[in-house]
């Protein structure tokens, strides 16, 4: 198992791909922590997998856009395992709508979910892993849109940005302490944020939903799949398995020939 021993956080993981890696880093031997805006959700996703795998896991509340929400959570963690090693933060939000519609209220609320979460996290997890001297692995939920842009996805698209610059300078801060950070950016995976933005698209370009899976979301892959949950799960365990900084800074695409390079 590639990650026995060690202690992870996960945030929005309660469902979609927060919950496929909690449930791949459970099955690789790491204690599990779900953390989730909904308590219950949280409390119930733990049980799921602690049934499934018998991992040791825990449920907790988290707001990643308050720093007091995120350092509480934090500090339980500590309490109960006494030691941090992955973080991924992956909460996220899509709002789809042009620039010139979008209000400041919605900019601000994606930004806050992604940049200012992946931030909060960061900066919690890393005082203990700095002080452990343990080292550790930051992952961060990027997108084939930190890479390129699409219409009607201006914040979002920003912010995975963001995301990408904000890995780069963890990675260069966090070397001599022997934390590496990651960004993984995924295509379209079919979970509920992207099945939200099918109608939706479909509505504003004027097409059907099938042309916008085919034609708009698919359009780019070499085998017209979407990307899978268990993909990214894989993926975040060759990430936070690593033994050494080779591969600290990088952002993997796993998008099915999307972005390339």
């Amino acid at each position: 198992m590639q990650l026995e021993g060690k202690v992870a956080v996960v945030t929005g993981a309660a469902s979609g791909i927060g919950y496929a890696v909690v449930h791949r880093f459970a099955k690789e031997g790491a204690k599990v922590v779900i953390a989730d805006m909904d308590r219950q959700r949280s409390e119930d996703a733990a049980a799921e997998i602690r049934k499934a795998t018998g991992a040791d896991t825990l449920g907790i509340a988290m707001d990643v856009t308050d720093e007091e929400s995120v350092e509480t959570g934090i500090e339980r963690v500590l309490r109960e395992y006494g030691a941090l090693h992955i973080l991924y933060s992956n909460a996220g939000v899509q709002h789809i709508a042009g620039v010139h519609e979008v209000s400041f209220s919605d900019w601000k609320r994606v930004m806050a979910v992604h940049l200012d979460g992946a931030f909060l996290t960061t900066r919690a997890s890393l005082r203990h892993m700095y002080a452990s001297g343990q080292g550790g692995s930051i992952l961060y939920m990027g997108s084939i849109h930190s890479k390129m842009a699409s219409v009607l996805k201006a914040p979002y698209v920003a912010a995975k940005h963001g995301i990408v610059g904000l890995c780069r300078a963890v990675a260069k801060e966090g070397a001599p302490h022997g934390v590496r950070a990651n960004v993984i950016c995924p295509g379209f995976v079919r979970t509920p944020l992207v099945e939200k933005q099918i109608p939706e698209q479909a509505k504003i370009l004027n097409l059907s939903e099938k042309d916008v899976v085919e034609k708009v979301m698919l359009r780019e892959t070499v085998d017209g799949q979407f990307t899978t949950t268990d993909e990214i799960a894989e993926t975040a365990v060759f990430l936070a398995g690593q033994k050494t900084l080779a591969l600290t800074g990088q952002s993997i695409v796993v998008s099915h020939g999307v972005a390339m390079g």
